[in-house]
């Protein structure tokens, strides 16, 4: 991924019906299975934003089938062997490293979100009601500090707007006790594994979001795995504060889109040039730091 590569914005294959445009994603169906794109749209407060950050989605996509190779063992994924057959000629080098062939599966319609460290909107609900997904945490906690336990803190899913935090005892009622203990088994032990491999390559784990659905009834991860997109990582060897150095992930453009005084409602904002490059080099450098490749 450098700076002078071409952003893949939208993605339409000829013959290939699309299933589902995503904030970032634009998902085919090829009857038994789908194919997932990843494209290099950014977003923010759930709007997509005008501007894309090239090379991207190769860094999504990279990640997301490295953290499902390893973590196979624990639970199974939706990944499948590439047929590039299937694409147009003309589209294989534009979409090459954006793509991942999966199988379909009944999605459960929930953020399975685990957090290691109190970030994101998980501060925002401690500094104002002192507990976090609705459960009681301990006083005194600063930003960025290690919260005593792994917490499980579940959001329903919505494709286009804002997921909604829930509580431990929602989720159970909305899928049913059994299945909302299997989601937070299955989070929990992805989020340790995953973690002790990003200490490993000195970044923090802070947070992160999966997805899950059932194939032919079994428990199956799903979407994306633990990428930038979708996870607070930290370099271990910086001072914790809110500053926006810390972060591998959108934490930076969150932050500018709050400072221009944005009011979150579309159309966002244009990114700066030099803004928009410290995004890329940030992606890539995660990407390199964790999968050890270029």
């Amino acid at each position: 991924m450098t700076a002078e590569g071409v952003a893949v914005k939208d993605v339409e294959l000829e013959g290939l019906p699309l299933f589902r445009r995503g904030k970032v994603r634009d998902t085919f169906d090829l009857g038994d299975r789908l194919l997932m794109v990843a494209t290099d749209r950014l977003s923010a407060f759930d709007c997509v934003l005008p501007d894309p950050v090239p090379g991207k989605g190769r860094v999504l996509t990279e990640m997301s089938r490295y953290f499902f190779a390893i973590t196979g063992h624990l639970i199974p994924n939706h990944l499948l062997e590439d047929d590039l057959a299937v694409i147009p000629e003309s589209q294989r080098e534009r979409l090459a490293g954006r793509l991942m062939f999966c199988r379909k599966a009944e999605r459960i319609d929930v953020e399975c979100v685990v957090r290691a460290r109190l970030a994101g909107s998980g501060w925002e609900e401690y500094q104002q009601r002192g507990t976090l997904a609705g459960e009681e945490v301990p006083e005194g906690l600063r930003f960025g500090d290690p919260l005593p336990e792994l917490r499980f803190t579940p959001a329903t899913k919505n494709d286009s707007g804002h997921d909604q935090n829930i509580s431990r005892a929602e989720l159970a009622t909305m899928v049913g006790p059994g299945l909302a203990r299997s989601l937070e088994e299955a989070s929990l032990g992805l989020f340790r594994f995953a973690s002790d491999h990003c200490l490993r390559a000195g970044i923090w784990l802070v947070d992160t979001k999966f997805e899950f659905g059932l194939i032919d009834g079994t428990l199956t991860l799903i979407d994306e795995a633990l990428t930038p997109d979708s996870s607070r990582m930290w370099l271990t060897t910086e001072p914790i504060s809110s500053s926006t150095s810390l972060g591998f992930d959108k934490q930076l453009v969150r932050d500018h889109l709050l400072k221009v005084g944005w009011d979150r409602t579309p159309p966002a904002p244009h990114l700066p040039p030099e803004l928009i490059s410290e995004v890329q080099r940030r992606y890539l450098e995660v990407q390199q730091r964790i999968t050890k490749r270029a």
